[in-house]
């Protein structure tokens, strides 16, 4: 009888971790990040546009932001735990310099994972990428990925990488107090399912004024 409960307990604990979000799926930030806009819940993506698994969360992320609450604000910040990584943060940031993160972002994962066409460690491929589907001078894109304004972003997405405690990407930062990634979560899916819940508990917490 006691083996028979013993077992029944423990299909019903199985049942409610596996119908929510554990501690596990999470964990608190190297140190607090702040927000923009310090009045919404800031979600920020760590991502690299040479990983396949960030390429893999893309549709859903996309789907997954154009809903967000009016409360909830979302920002990209490339990750930078290498230097070799550093070619496609610069590209991002020359992108968005240029107002052309909208049209480029998902052109830019699809040229590197579905056609193949440069490797994204590649600085001078990059540049003539970005170049080709811009249309626009090769020394205008040139200035946008080499400009002070550029050098800046990328401090601060070196800085944000390491405060966050990521150990790669995707990940997200939640409130600038959490991080979780598909790996930790368990998945694309199980990564917005943690998301969710942190906004949930974020706004909680600030209404209760902690």
């Amino acid at each position: 009888m006691r083996n028979i409960l013993a077992g029944l307990l423990l299909i019903l604990s199985s049942h409610v971790m596996a119908g929510g979000v554990s501690n596990n799926q999470f964990k608190p930030t190297m140190e607090n990040i702040p927000a923009l806009n310090a009045s919404k819940i800031e979600v920020i993506e760590l991502f690299w546009y040479g990983c396949p698994h960030c390429y893999q969360l893309e549709p859903t992320l996309e789907a997954w932001v154009k809903k967000l609450p009016a409360d909830v604000s979302f920002r990209r910040v490339p990750g930078i735990p290498r230097a070799d990584w550093e070619p496609m943060a610069r590209t991002y940031y020359a992108m968005e310099a240029l107002k052309l993160t909208d049209k480029l972002h998902g052109k830019l994962f699809e040229a590197i994972h579905k056609q193949k066409a440069f490797d994204p460690r590649d600085k001078n491929a990059a540049i003539a990428w970005l170049t080709k589907e811009s249309g626009l001078d090769t020394k205008k894109v040139e200035g946008a990925y080499n400009s002070f304004s550029n050098n800046t972003e990328i401090s601060k997405a070196l800085k944000i990488f390491r405060s966050s405690g990521a150990t790669g990407v995707p990940s997200l930062i939640i409130d600038g107090k959490y991080v979780s990634s598909t790996t930790i979560a368990g998945g694309n899916l199980e990564l917005i399912e943690v998301a969710d819940y942190l906004i949930a508990e974020t706004r909680k917490e600030r209404a209760a004024g902690k």
